[in-house]
């Protein structure tokens, strides 16, 4: 995939702040511009697309309601659309959810993202992504991949990740943190 240009970075910027005017026109070219990629994320953590529907919807609201505070120089706006969304996924899964995730399905959901390769039904650009996604976390420590996989697709806390790897919530924080760290470092790479 190339890297998003200057270019975008500005146009998708400006839709932004068109968004923040309420204007019309270019709140539906914004949420034509972006939808797919929201809603790809929120099913794929949400696994339910009726729920990534709502999470959807939702993400769009907080974004129009936060976009006079959207800083171009801190990440770019589908780096920051897809935060949001990612939290508001996260959000949705554990109100739905009436007791934590068990060992079984954490367990589940990590063999399915480390070692097994998409489902063939996704879309291609989707497919492409996350074959990248999974091949990155394969370069970075087996330990960081396992904290990284547990809280961005687990949706586990750092505290979740401390019980269920039996270590201690510092560690935990520093494997996610660092792991991030390097998956982002992994994206540059590609990149170039």
């Amino acid at each position: 995939m190339a890297a998003v240009s200057r270019a975008d970075r500005a146009d998708d910027a400006a839709l932004l702040a068109g968004l923040a005017l309420d204007d019309p026109a270019v709140s539906a070219a914004f949420v034509r511009r972006f939808q797919s990629a929201v809603f790809g994320m929120a099913v794929s953590i949400t696994r339910d697309a009726a729920l990534a529907q709502d999470v959807s919807q939702e993400v769009f609201v907080r974004v129009w309601r936060a976009a006079g505070s959207y800083d171009l120089r801190r990440a770019s706006v589908l780096t920051w659309l897809l935060t949001i969304t990612r939290n508001a996924a996260i959000d949705a899964v554990r109100a739905r959810r009436a007791e934590p995730t068990d060992d079984l399905v954490l367990d589940r959901l990590l063999h399915e993202t480390l070692s097994s390769a998409p489902d063939l039904e996704e879309s291609a650009v989707h497919r492409l992504e996350t074959e990248q996604a999974i091949r990155r976390l394969h370069r970075i420590a087996p330990e960081q991949a396992r904290a990284v996989v547990l809280a961005v697709v687990g949706g586990c806390t750092a505290a979740e990740v401390s019980r269920r790897e039996q270590i201690p919530l510092g560690t935990a924080k520093t494997r996610i943190r660092t792991g991030l760290r390097r998956l982002r470092g992994e994206m540059a790479v590609d990149r170039d």
